[in-house]
């Protein structure tokens, strides 16, 4: 069962606990002369204990909604400025948003508990009216928390093993299935002969990394490759040129790799012989991926559609429709000149 959502704390607790009048705490709070510095000390006091913000829009006070929607990430913001995946995708929801003339506020932080604190003091002030959340996680502590404060939220991404969406009846998730698209490269991979595979993934805490990882075992096992393996890392460039160097070091070094973004793919393939000596898969599609030299085999999906779809769902609850969980099309593997048939 869902939770009754938390309430927001008001003017008239803070005046019941403060033991003055309500009109006493709004001058007291509004920095207004009509009350004794004792008592202004102890109205704020009070608001502090009990969470009160003071409201970002004189809509909310009125009970009409922010009208505005949230969004934060909760990712280094050196790996954010050349990744062009966020781009899209923010420009796909701030499309469907301005056709209902409602605003985008965005913020990156450093971790997911500022990310949790960003939620509570949005909530407490009122400034959004639901949330876009994206990279999910094992045991993540979101969804558990916007179900308390009752925000509706759009979950983008996939879902934990073993979570199907349905423990938060307030809460859409729209997905793709990175189990079928990492497939998809293995088998690409395998049919050219590649039997030493390198993933070079990011953050190891997300979901979607965790899954990409599941599959590429999962293949490989159920081709008998044994040396096939995935390596976490940042999604940096310095990071993934470091692991990158130290595979291709090693005493059986890979014949492919598969990078889960564009930047750690063309980053990472200077100064070798591509495809000659090593193929390279990126797991996102982008300019980058395309002009690079040799071009780069990619996932290919529209991600400003995918944009505009979260965002559309997020719409459909804040007027009021039930919570969905939605599968977005499959990426699809498009081959350019960085695979080629494995190097002997």
């Amino acid at each position: 069962m869902r939770r009754t959502p938390a309430r927001r704390p008001t003017i008239k607790d803070i005046a019941l606990r403060s033991g003055v009048s309500e009109s006493a705490v709004s001058f007291a709070l509004n920095g207004r002369p009509g009350v004794s510095e004792a008592t202004r000390d102890r109205v704020r006091r009070v608001a502090d204990q009990l969470g009160w913000r003071p409201s970002a829009a004189a809509r909310a006070l009125s009970g009409e909604g922010a009208a505005t929607v949230g969004l934060v990430l909760a990712r280094p913001a050196s790996t954010l400025g050349v990744e062009s995946f966020f781009l899209q995708l923010v420009s796909g929801i701030q499309e469907v948003l301005a056709r209902r003339r409602l605003g985008l506020l965005f913020q990156v932080v450093e971790d997911l508990s500022a990310e949790c604190d960003a939620y509570r003091r949005w909530w407490a002030e009122r400034r959004v009216d639901g949330v876009l959340v994206v990279d999910p996680r094992a045991d993540d502590p979101r969804p558990p928390l916007l179900d308390e404060l009752g925000l509706p939220a759009v979950v983008i991404g996939s879902l934990p093993p073993g979570d199907d969406g349905t423990g938060h009846p307030g809460i859409s998730n729209l997905w793709a299935d990175d189990a079928r698209a990492m497939a998809s490269i293995v088998s690409h991979l395998h049919g050219l002969g590649h039997r030493r595979i390198v993933h070079i993934a990011g953050l190891p805490e997300l979901a979607h990394t965790r899954r990409r990882i599941q599959s590429l075992r999962t293949e490989a096992e159920r081709r008998g490759l044994t040396d096939v393996r995935s390596i976490t890392t940042d999604y940096s460039d310095t990071e993934g040129a470091e692991v990158t160097r130290r595979v291709l070091a090693s005493d059986a070094p890979p014949t492919a790799i598969v990078y889960d973004n564009d930047v750690l793919a063309v980053a990472a393939g200077r100064g070798i012989p591509v495809p000659d000596r090593l193929s390279i898969v990126a797991w996102d599609d982008s300019v980058l991926c395309r002009t690079a030299h040799p071009s780069l085999t990619a996932l290919v999906r529209d991600t400003t559609a995918f944009g505009r779809r979260a965002a559309e769902e997020l719409l459909a609850l804040l007027d009021g429709g039930p919570a969905l969980r939605v599968e977005d099309e499959l990426p699809h593997l498009q081959q350019r000149g960085s695979t080629g048939v494995a190097a002997p």
